[in-house]
């Protein structure tokens, strides 16, 4: 991509996020909120300037600032459904283009790289604080969905789920083949051990992950808290009025959190970031063992009766247990999910024995091939 292309490409970006924010800016009734906008608005605008300019210097053509039909929709669905409709979306965006300065020669040494991250921090605040809904409104909403849907809950059901679901198609699959003698075991109890270890990586990693990432994150916020304490700031006071706190009363709410060093990494790792410095994401070790542990409990189920029993007896009675762990797994999701107990039984119960049937029938082709 040429420099010219590259600097067009980047004032169509600040250009519609800066309609967007001034449309979101008009439609919000709450004053404070309302004012974010227009600030982030107007830094938006002071980009695609500073982009405009290159391309004057260059000799270019500098294009009118018109929003693009993906900027004009957005703005259509949040006068239709309001701003808290478009607002998850506009926060990936700029997840996705926070770092987007971070490798262009042009922008090093201005304010645009830490603007565009401020930026996804203000929004992310909105986002979490209902987007500008009343504080009534917003503790009726979520009094009942955080109430259902905690992570802690969901990954102990899927967890489960996954084990259950892959174990019983397992060995519904090798029990279709027909092998001999204690093979359906051997298997069922390998496939057990090596989904929870890899559940349990896999869990690790993305931990780890996200703690090292976490820990970047923390490491720039320090450099840029300590190279510019004013835009940070500036920066936190934003949030604060993203929250509904005055603008005045966040100002100076701000600056008491500056003025601190003892306190001020921590708190902008909090406001800003939505970490906790002491938590980082959790324990890797904890997270996978726990991840092991849920995989193996949902896994016991399909193989626990050829434990005891072989042949038709054990697949028969290996089928009636899975099926009741299996209704049983989807009752639990109701609580996530706020659907009847009987209907999400039920659903988990059709479908799980339906992936049983069907990797029977091809471990029974299978074993009827090789014999």
């Amino acid at each position: 991509m040429s420099d010219r292309d590259r600097y067009l490409a980047n004032i169509r970006a600040e250009i519609d996020s800066a309609a967007l924010y001034d449309a979101l800016a008009d439609l919000e009734s709450a004053a404070g909120l309302a004012d974010v906008y227009r600030r982030l608005a107007a830094t938006e605008r002071a980009h695609a300037a500073a982009w405009e300019a290159r391309i004057a210097q260059a000799g270019g053509t500098v294009p009118p600032r018109r929003p693009s039909l993906r900027a004009r929709t957005l703005i259509f669905l949040a006068r239709r459904f309001g701003p808290a409709f478009v607002l998850p979306t506009l926060v990936e965006a700029e997840a996705r283009d926070a770092g987007g300065y971070d490798h262009q020669p042009e922008s090093a040494g201005t304010a645009m790289p830490g603007d565009e991250r401020s930026h996804g921090r203000v929004l992310r605040a909105i986002r979490d604080t209902g987007g500008g809904m009343e504080g009534s409104a917003l503790a009726r909403l979520e009094g009942r969905h955080r109430a259902v849907g905690g992570n802690a809950l969901r990954a102990a059901v899927l967890g489960a789920n996954d084990g259950l679901v892959s174990n019983l198609s397992l060995v519904m699959g090798v029990a279709g083949a027909q092998l001999p003698g204690r093979g359906v075991l051997v298997t069922g109890l390998a496939g057990l051990l090596a989904g929870a270890c890899a559940m349990a990586l896999g869990e690790w990693l993305s931990v780890q992950s996200s703690r090292e990432l976490y820990q970047r994150q923390i490491a720039i916020e320090r450099e840029e808290l300590e190279s510019a304490p004013e835009e940070e700031a500036a920066e936190l006071a934003l949030i604060y009025q993203a929250k509904g706190i005055a603008a005045e009363q966040a100002r100076a709410l701000a600056e008491r959190v500056i003025a601190s060093p003892e306190s001020a990494l921590d708190t902008l790792a909090r406001e800003e970031l939505a970490i906790d410095p002491e938590q980082l994401g959790g324990s890797a070790w904890e997270a996978a063992i726990t991840s092991f542990m849920l995989f193996a409990l949902g896994a016991i189920f399909p193989v626990s009766a050829f434990i005891f029993l072989a042949g038709t007896p054990a697949v028969i009675v290996s089928l009636g247990v899975s099926g009741l762990a299996l209704f049983g797994v989807g009752a639990a999701t109701t609580l996530m999910t706020g659907r009847g107990v009987l209907f999400s039984g039920t659903r988990m119960l059709v479908f799980g024995l339906a992936a049983a049937a069907v990797v029977f029938g091809l471990g029974r082709l299978i074993g009827a091939s090789i014999g």
